[in-house]
């Protein structure tokens, strides 16, 4: 069956309804508590997922560089898990991560802000004006995380299948509406082709997160492609001896056959205030 995405306000209810909709499908539920339970696995550990999760990076010092790397590393858990199949990923931009494949069913689900402001307040058992606070907040990061990184307007409707607004459905009627479009037979006819370029997505996932985690290549000015195992690395470096290392990483990758250098060297001497 299909993979879902689900993106989310805060304070809609999307939590408890992604848990049914898991719950009917008898799909796992990749959220922040998922993610952390997987990040050993990957070499990350669940502060570090924590401390980047659905934030946008930078790439300037080494510093940065590590974010962006630990950012890598949870995409790369989205992808392998979303190659299993059956998996709901919630939010961090799976359906911007998952791009053009025609198995996945990427859903919106939002309210009114006021409303998610009275929900979240008495939910949380907190003072209104903070709950307001709270999700102005989080709206801003979530939203800028999805610009920043996919260059997308998170609230843009043509980003999804089903936008679904819970202040005027109830999370029964939403939960079936989920389950009943993740089985349409569209989307399992896709998987075939999806899985080949899942295949080739997480190969170069891997290969990004390596560079960016060995401080080995300064500023990642280059593409990186893959075909069976065939990574291109294309762009362009800054000495020989980055370019050399940035191929001597890649090739070290679990699952990398071969790699094709399109790199260039173009000098430069950093500008300095």
């Amino acid at each position: 069956m299909a993979v879902i995405t689900i993106s989310r306000e805060m304070g809609t209810g999307a939590y408890q309804v992604a848990r049914e909709v898991a719950k009917k499908l008898k799909y796992l539920l990749v959220d922040g508590a998922k993610i952390a339970e997987l990040a050993p696995q990957y070499g990350l550990s669940p502060e570090g997922a924590e401390r980047v999760d659905e934030k946008p990076p930078a790439y300037i010092t080494a510093e940065d560089r590590l974010h962006a790397a630990q950012l890598k590393t949870i995409e790369l858990i989205l992808l392998e898990c979303a190659r299993k199949g059956n998996v709901i990923l919630y939010g961090r931009g799976g359906q911007d991560l998952l791009k053009g494949l025609g198995n996945v069913l990427r859903v919106r689900i939002v309210a009114p802000f006021d409303e998610r402001v009275e929900k979240f307040a008495e939910r949380e058992w907190i003072d209104p004006d903070l709950a307001r606070e709270l999700i102005r907040k989080n709206d801003h990061q979530r939203g800028g995380f999805i610009h920043f990184y996919f260059d997308r307007d998170w609230r843009d409707p043509l980003g999804y299948d089903l936008v679904i607004n819970t202040s005027r459905l109830s999370a029964g009627a939403t939960v079936d509406m989920i389950v009943a479009a993740a089985r349409d037979g569209r989307l399992k006819e896709a998987e075939a082709d999806a899985n080949e370029v899942l295949d080739g997505a997480i190969l170069c996932k891997r290969v990004e997160a390596e560079l960016l985690r060995s401080g080995k290549v300064e500023n990642m000015h280059f593409r990186i492609t893959s075909s069976e195992g065939v990574v291109n690395l294309s762009g362009h470096v800054h000495s020989d001896d980055e370019k050399s290392k940035a191929v001597k990483t890649a090739a070290k990758v679990s699952g990398v056959k071969r790699v094709i250098d399109d790199l260039h060297v173009i000098g430069y001497k950093p500008y300095k205030e």
